[in-house]
């Protein structure tokens, strides 16, 4: 059969003086080769260590630990009493190297559900000094005691921030807060942090990039990126914006392939939370 000479559009592109066949065997040949050229778009560093030392913040050696408290519908406002009264006396007492960065009640997610974000200064040793204590305080354990009454469920993650992010400070509001939780497939977070490393900045005009952290024990590889709005009008204008910017699109094209499952969760700050 003889070769069509006639030109043919694939993939955007105009192809000359070749064959309808050879031209399909070429965009079939480039569309397999996808995967493979995408790695070289942005360098992927080749270093042979552990994710924590090559995303996260060595210098400061700051553990995060977050909860997830399924709360009885009944006991919410009970709970948030009590988990506040518990938080400002660990806050005031100096012996107790943590500090509660956040806590928030959900809004859209989940519902009656508590989540708490917690700093240790001084990384594993802090976390376990804390945890000593802690076991060894009476009242705490009555609290714990009090507040199981009220759960229907919980769970936890050890985490570490990305030394690229905004470190996670008290903020005056009223805000109302997202957490974007992704679990990744394994093997990507260093490729995740390397695109995320770039595309922060199309994220920061209005400050509502307020954290971003990776597990270390709990679910692993996942991903939590925290942002702050005024309201849920806000939120949309934002993310609309990142859009018109140059890069940003890129920046998902490349780490959606990355994600297994993802979630986002409305929160509203609790009146003890340093993030209002």
């Amino acid at each position: 059969m003889a070769a069509v000479s006639s030109s043919v559009r694939l993939g955007g592109q105009i192809w000359f003086r070749g064959s309808v066949q050879q031209a399909s065997r070429r965009f079939s040949e480039n569309s397999d080769k996808g995967w493979f050229r995408s790695l070289f778009v942005h360098k992927v560093d080749a270093r042979k260590d552990a994710h924590s030392n090559l995303l996260s913040k060595r210098e400061t050696s700051n553990l995060y630990k977050i909860q997830f408290h399924n709360i009885k519908p009944e006991c919410m406002e009970a709970y948030n009493s009590l988990e506040a009264e518990v938080q400002n006396r660990l806050h005031q007492d100096q012996d107790y190297p943590c500090e509660v960065v956040g806590s928030w009640n959900t809004w859209y997610g989940e519902q009656d559900q508590a989540v708490h974000l917690w700093r240790y200064k001084g990384g594993y040793p802090a976390l376990t000094e804390c945890l000593e204590k802690l076991n060894n305080n009476k009242e705490y354990l009555e609290f714990r005691k009090e507040r199981a009454k009220m759960l229907i469920s919980r769970r936890n993650q050890l985490l570490l921030e990305f030394s690229f992010w905004n470190e996670p400070l008290p903020r005056p509001g009223p805000n109302i807060y997202e957490m974007r939780t992704y679990q990744l497939k394994p093997g990507t977070m260093i490729e995740w942090g390397n695109h995320w490393a770039r595309a922060i900045k199309y994220r920061q005009e209005n400050s509502e990039a307020v954290g971003g952290f990776f597990s270390q024990i709990g679910d692993l590889y996942v991903v939590h990126h925290l942002w702050a709005y005024e309201s849920l009008e806000s939120r949309e204008e934002t993310r609309n914006s990142a859009w018109l910017k140059e890069g940003w699109d890129s920046n998902v094209y490349y780490t959606v392939p990355l994600i297994r499952s993802m979630e986002s969760r409305i929160m509203i700050p609790t009146k003890s939370s340093p993030l209002q």
